[in-house]
């Protein structure tokens, strides 16, 4: 009897224990912040959990499905042309037209028209129906040019596929950035045309071969995007560029209007360095294109395949000249000359190079951000100053118009 009122002692007070610690843990969390206690132990763990301490969104059903949702692609009824009494169908840029009739003559009457009672379909002719233009691009924190790319090309692409995953190329946790800008309305006037593609792994492997990683983000970005695209036909243009090319607004119009071109195409884009103030020599040529049918057909739905040139070793090349009666033949818009497009490399603030340089995937050597004295934001700015390259070398520049 004795004994078993002892153990009962013993278990009160360790109940009683138990309530004083729990309180006091309460208290204590009262006056320190969750996240704030959880950066003393570690940063990276915060960055874990908390996205780098990045502002907390108000949660609803949009913004949690954002990367869930498909895309219905619109039919583009822009009038692009004007057809003259007499029959002709003009191009509206480039077609001037009369206010007002001269005296004395009958007034010629434009009318708009889009070229479907053309029955042929070749270069130089109107198409109907009309492509849908698709552009897929991965994102970092190359925020500035995703607002040029957006006001070039926001009233020709009908569809803006943009991947952003929560890992850097080298394998480091990032924010969400982009998916806080688009809940956020920081792009509120292009969103409607925005397909939010959401890559929350990284690569096997990526982290020891770079290129992994590298390749992986483009055939993600396509294979999620394409097939969250609704009305998707096979003859719409399919483009994916590097989120630093922009290509011509022009050029992409001309694709999406016309017919008779072969494909895959690419670009030749000005080459521009920190800004658009340093002009290189010469331009880059970017192959980037194909209609949905190849990109499917020849190329496994892979942007990265897309990207390097090499379809005449696709197992369904022949089979796809075959059924379509095309010739396949790269060809490119622009000339080194007469550009159809802007690649602007390593253009950001010196805080964003530094971004870029600790974000390099494991691959691409040498890796600048593996150097100390490469990181500092003097350095930085003196290369934006002068033009210089990392490794020491001053180029060249021709004027930049």
């Amino acid at each position: 009897m004795k004994m078993k009122r002892y153990k009962l002692f013993l278990m009160f007070c360790m109940a009683g224990l138990c309530l004083i610690s729990f309180l006091h843990f309460f208290k204590t969390l009262s006056y320190v912040t969750f996240p704030r206690e959880l950066a003393s132990l570690s940063p990276n763990l915060v960055s874990s959990f908390f996205w780098n301490n990045a502002p907390v969104l108000s949660p609803s059903k949009a913004t949690e499905e954002l990367h869930r949702m498909d895309f219905v692609l619109p039919e583009d009824t822009t009038e692009y042309f004007v057809r003259t009494k007499a029959g002709g169908v003009c191009f509206k840029p480039g077609t001037k037209m009369l206010e007002k009739p001269p005296s004395g003559r009958p007034e010629e009457k434009m009318e708009a028209g889009d070229g479907a009672s053309s029955s042929a379909r070749g270069p130089g002719r109107p198409l109907a129906p009309r492509r849908r233009v698709i552009n897929a691009i991965n994102i970092n924190h190359e925020f500035d040019l995703l607002d040029v790319r957006f006001h070039e090309l926001g009233d020709v692409v009908d569809a803006f596929v943009v991947c952003e995953s929560n890992f850097t190329a080298y394998g480091e946790p990032r924010p969400l950035k982009f998916r806080e800008m688009l809940t956020n309305g920081t792009f509120e006037y292009i969103r409607h045309k925005v397909l939010y593609v959401f890559l929350d792994h990284f690569p096997l492997g990526g982290r020891q071969d770079g290129w992994i990683a590298d390749d992986y983000l483009r055939t993600f970005l396509t294979q999620d995007g394409v097939s969250r695209l609704r009305n998707l036909r096979p003859d719409d243009v399919f483009i994916i560029d590097d989120a630093d090319e922009i290509p011509a607004r022009d050029g992409v119009l001309f694709l999406k209007l016309y017919d008779g071109w072969t494909e895959p195409f690419a670009f030749h884009m000005r080459k521009s360095l920190y800004g658009f103030f340093w002009k290189q020599p010469g331009s880059l040529e970017v192959v980037s294109g194909c209609t949905v049918d190849m990109l499917q057909t020849v190329y496994g739905l892979d942007g990265i395949r897309l990207r390097r040139r090499q379809y005449y070793t696709m197992p369904n090349f022949r089979q796809y000249e075959n059924r379509t009666g095309h010739i396949l033949v790269q060809w490119s818009l622009g000339s080194p000359l007469h550009f159809a497009g802007w690649h602007c490399s390593w253009c950001f603030t010196p805080e964003g190079i530094y971004f870029k340089l600790v974000s390099a995937q494991n691959g691409d050597f040498p890796r600048w951000g593996d150097y100390e004295d490469k990181r500092d934001l003097n350095y930085i700015r003196s290369l934006i100053r002068t033009g210089g390259w990392f490794d020491g070398t001053q180029q060249e520049y021709p004027p930049a118009e």
